[in-house]
């Protein structure tokens, strides 16, 4: 089992997205990357042994979902997250987002309104407008370094007769919380009261810190799991996201169908012939790998925090409960988001997510990614104590 996080691991040159346009994206190919969402770390080995075994097999055809690979999911969800699936439940789709597009379609009209919980994941806003729906911000309120949500708000939103759909983020990025069964329930209770289908979100399911659990939406009562979909995905836990795999939990059997047959009018029904051997080893073989991986993650977890209080104070950490992805308060700096921008590419020479593109109460806020190796990780916030320096 290759547990070693803290080898370094060249990207360059890889057709790597996160690395290899930095030079296209930021103007500068020197920039060092801690952006978008996936690891600097090899995937679990049974998972690399898996693949090699199908490449050398040498035949790549249409693929079919066997047993063991609806085995390999709801034994996962039992043992991880103490909830039973039924295997009638489970279809797929390429990536998550591509579900969310076909569901934000299936589930309501043009010009309806759809209810997102800001500052959220950008994709979520990109299927609503996109699909040419209505965005009803619900904003998370931000207290002592801590996020929760405004549900007197929430209810009142979800009273408009246009709101037809509610997209959860759970657990949340960027701000890392992992939602309380009592939170959930809430939503739960107004959302069958209200009529607002929810869609719950749920691809950093795996990435919780200690003291915290991840509570699937869907598994709070019968009624709210059938009407909800779930969606997750091994992408994010065992950074596989390049073999494009996610599983949507649809209980309803209706509207499974009518996804399906949407699947199936898109030519998207066949998985690629490597994510189903990948997703059953990693679901199967990578547990041991992800608790380590989750150790790994709270050792850098911790690094930044002491980083930031100890050499940036003017900075505040927004410290997660779940994902691999640190939320920084940079409001302090005084900067716009075209201005942290510029910050950060010309002057610190790093790339973080730019806050204000997860919603307008983002500004002023940048998101770091911590899974990569301590090296990588140091010399990122190295750069940026440097060009906060020259800055003041």
């Amino acid at each position: 089992m290759n547990l070693n996080f803290e080898q370094p691991i060249e990207r360059r040159n890889t057709q790597s997205y996160k690395w290899d346009q930095c030079d296209k994206l930021f103007g500068d190919k020197e920039i060092l990357p801690l952006w978008v969402a996936d690891m600097d770390f090899t995937a679990p080995s049974a998972v690399i042994e898996a693949l090699k075994a199908r490449v050398e097999h040498g035949i790549y055809g249409y693929t079919i979902r066997e047993e063991s690979y609806y085995k390999a999911i709801t034994s996962w969800v039992e043992r991880r997250h103490h909830w039973s699936i039924k295997q009638e439940w489970i279809t797929t789709s390429p990536g998550v987002v591509t579900a969310l597009s076909i569901l934000v379609n299936l589930l309501t009209e043009p010009h309806d309104k759809i209810i997102i919980q800001t500052p959220v994941y950008p994709p979520f806003h990109q299927v609503i407008r996109g699909n040419d729906r209505i965005i009803v911000e619900n904003p998370l309120q931000l207290k002592d370094h801590h996020y929760t949500m405004d549900f007197d708000l929430l209810e009142q939103a979800m009273k408009d007769p246009d709101v037809k759909l509610m997209i959860l983020c759970n657990p949340h990025n960027p701000v890392g919380r992992v939602w309380k069964k009592e939170e959930l329930q809430k939503i739960g209770e107004w959302s069958l009261k209200y009529g607002v289908f929810v869609i719950s979100d749920e691809i950093h399911c795996d990435l919780i810190y200690r003291g915290h659990q991840h509570i699937p939406y869907a598994s709070l009562s019968d009624e709210i799991a059938n009407y909800s979909i779930t969606c997750f995905a091994p992408t994010k836990t065992f950074n596989i996201a390049g073999i494009q795999s996610s599983t949507i939990l649809i209980p309803d059997a209706e509207l499974r169908k009518k996804y399906n047959d949407r699947l199936s009018t898109l030519s998207l029904q066949f998985d690629n012939c490597f994510s189903v051997v990948a997703t059953e080893a990693a679901y199967n073989h990578g547990e041991e790998w992800l608790n380590g991986l989750i150790d790994y993650l709270h050792h850098n977890l911790e690094y930044v925090m002491g980083y930031f209080n100890e050499y940036l104070p003017e900075i505040s950490v927004i410290k997660p409960e779940g994902t691999y992805l640190v939320w920084l308060d940079c409001r302090k700096l005084g900067l716009t988001g075209e201005q942290l921008k510029d910050f950060m590419y010309k002057q610190a020479k790093i790339a973080l997510n730019e806050g204000s593109t997860f919603g307008s109460n983002g500004e002023g806020f940048l998101r770091l990614n911590i899974a990569c190796p301590k090296e990588t990780l140091t010399e990122g916030l190295e750069r940026l104590r440097r060009a906060l320096e020259k800055l003041e």
